[in-house]
């Protein structure tokens, strides 16, 4: 990418998407508006194909493996166009991503083509009603079961998806094997309709989102449904953050473009003493910083993306970076857009409302900015003057 321009495949991709957002365009804001899933939406994005790009050419998918960059090109145009298309895109990922590193042949082959085709809708179920940054603080437990199988018991929280969702991709805790002392953290997919599972709708959030609560009553697992050996949970876990951390920097670019182009069409338009809005200075020094912003934001989100495509294991602190810089940078420059837009700018159920209410839980979700700041900072010191005394909180798990 030395020459700052996408390959062919990427600007073929965004062709691709741009299609989509134009299909779904007319229902758009109603769908942004549904905490519950928007049939239109998910019919135009199981139309596209584009679900193709979450899952290995093996299983279904367009590509070899999943390239985090041509998953953040396809986010950055559906999150401009509606935050409910681009969760639903975003979660067959997310939710799938395990399944594709650590699955047996026969988990891949029952559930990735169907996560290709959006036929399965899939689920990332990590936090809990007491553990949200703090993984390592859960206390859904897998234990053995009778005739060699497992059983699952415990609760997740605010899992995106919930009540639609096909599969889970749950993190667990349970005892070491061969009896060793403490706990560790493994990775287990559960179907929807397993018996013992049961989910109810979470809290309502500012940004309308399909979210809901897990509960897992004694559901009975065989081995199969594994992923990945006992102890390797949250190496998968992280390893599905740094690819698609990068891609959520992607998705908050979306939305500062199109904030951007809904305040620079408004006050190119509106006269206020006797001339445009942008000839004002202090207008024009908002709409100027926003854009440097949204420019800023897109260099570093692809190329963190191209980054976690090469080396997903080494590149969680720079999808991190990527994510922390554009999420935090999104929350300004809506703010911004807001503010030179003035009463039309608070108008409820407009777009530009729309992403300011979208813009602020990116800055929590995949990461709080706050914590991704300990693992940030942390690398660099390792980077600088070589081991940190204390390590990263994501690396010491």
């Amino acid at each position: 990418m030395a020459d700052f321009e996408l390959p062919g495949r990427y600007r073929d991709l965004r062709e691709e998407a741009l299609a989509v957002a134009a299909a779904v365009g007319p229902f758009a804001v109603e769908a942004d508006e549904s905490s519950d899933l928007h049939r239109p939406t998910l019919e135009a994005l199981r139309a596209s194909g584009l679900c193709d790009l979450m899952v290995p050419a093996a299983y279904g998918g367009r590509f070899e493996r999943v390239d985090p960059l041509a998953v953040c090109v396809v986010r950055e145009v559906f999150m401009k166009a509606s935050a409910h298309l681009d969760a639903l895109f975003a979660l067959q990922g997310i939710g799938g991503y395990a399944v594709s590193r650590a699955g047996t042949p026969s988990q891949c082959r029952r559930w990735l083509p169907k996560v290709a085709a959006a036929e399965a809708l899939a689920a990332l179920a990590l936090t809990e009603p007491e553990a949200g940054s703090d993984l390592k603080s859960i206390t859904t437990v897998l234990r053995p079961g009778e005739g060699g199988g497992l059983v699952l018991e415990g609760r997740k929280s605010f899992i995106s998806n919930a009540p639609v969702a096909d599969f889970f991709t749950a993190l667990v805790r349970e005892p070491a094997p061969a009896g060793a002392p403490g706990d560790v953290y493994s990775l287990v997919l559960v179907p929807a309709a397993a018996a013992g599972v049961t989910v109810s709708p979470s809290p309502e959030i500012i940004a309308p989102h399909v979210l809901g609560e897990v509960r897992f009553d004694g559901v009975p697992l065989g081995a199969e449904h594994r992923l990945g050996p006992p102890g390797s949970g949250f190496r998968h876990t992280l390893a599905t953050l740094s690819v698609f951390r990068a891609t959520v920097a992607g998705a908050a670019v979306g939305l500062m473009q199109g904030a951007l182009e809904i305040a620079a069409a408004h006050t190119a338009e509106r006269r206020q003493f006797g001339r445009p809005l942008v000839r004002l200075g202090p207008v024009a020094a908002l709409l100027a910083d926003s854009w440097a912003e949204v420019e800023a934001g897109r260099l570093l989100a692809y190329r963190a993306a191209e980054a976690a495509r090469d080396d997903p294991a080494g590149s969680l602190d720079y999808s991190s970076l990527a994510k922390l810089a554009a999420t935090e940078a999104a929350c300004r420059v809506v703010d911004r857009c807001v503010q030179v837009m003035g009463r039309w700018g608070l108008v409820r159920g407009s777009r530009i409302e729309q992403y300011y209410r979208q813009a602020r839980p990116m800055r929590i979700y995949e990461g709080a900015s706050e914590v991704l700041r300990l693992g940030i900072a942390a690398r660099l010191c390792r980077d600088i003057v070589g081991p940190a005394e204390a390590a990263s909180p994501e690396a010491a798990r």
